[in-house]
């Protein structure tokens, strides 16, 4: 498979523009837990950012996010991803999974650790709010590979860690941060050199509700 191949097998990455490397985005419409949680005054998803402006604004755009979702689906994908990321995230040597949509499936999750497996320059950082997916992939393989950091978040904004897990993600407003307060709010909304939601030494972080 060449990279033209490849690309029309599973899509572009993206690159938002907080990141510091290539992203991989699905719809938000089809989360699971976040589709819930949307419905819900205060929750993490409540206001979510992947459900309003050029997400959903240009049809193109719902095109891409469709096609990456099912691209999960295809016997190639684990070979595309993988020859993809190597080339493309090599320079940052790292890369996020899912800055729209999220887990929908343990398929999913397993395709991802395998791609991780193949890509093992790159710190892939992998949040979620797929609580029982998480869990029903550790109870059968134990551990995720280690260039892979999964993190559960929290389902309400001033809510405290998920106490099952490792490692975690928050929302705070109007309580104080808890572990890492992530600084993108100080830096034009941006990681610049931050690396927190990658290293596994921080065990939360906290993100400030925009």
């Amino acid at each position: 498979m060449n990279l033209k191949e490849a690309i029309e097998k599973v899509g572009r990455l993206g690159k938002a523009g907080k990141m510091p490397c290539p992203t991989y985005s699905i719809p938000a419409s089809l989360c699971v837990t976040g589709s819930r949680l949307r419905k819900i005054k205060g929750s993490t998803c409540s206001g979510c950012y992947a459900m309003k402006g050029n997400y959903v604004r240009y049809p193109d755009v719902q095109k891409g996010l469709k096609k990456r979702f099912d691209a999960f689906k295809k016997n190639s994908f684990v070979d595309a991803m993988s020859l993809m990321i190597n080339r493309y995230a090599i320079k940052s040597g790292y890369f996020r999974w899912f800055d729209s949509g999220d887990l929908n499936n343990i398929s999913m999750l397993e395709k991802i650790a395998m791609v991780c497996q193949n890509t093992p320059k790159i710190k892939h950082w992998l949040p979620t709010r797929e609580v029982k997916i998480v869990k029903d992939y550790l109870k059968i393989y134990k551990k995720f590979p280690s260039n892979l950091l999964v993190r559960v978040s929290a389902p309400m904004i001033d809510g405290k860690p998920l106490k099952s897990f490792r490692w975690t993600s928050t929302v705070h407003h109007k309580k104080n941060h808890i572990g890492h307060d992530c600084p993108a709010r100080f830096q034009e909304n941006k990681c610049m050199d931050c690396r927190a939601c990658w290293d596994r030494k921080v065990k939360n972080v906290s993100y400030h509700k925009h």
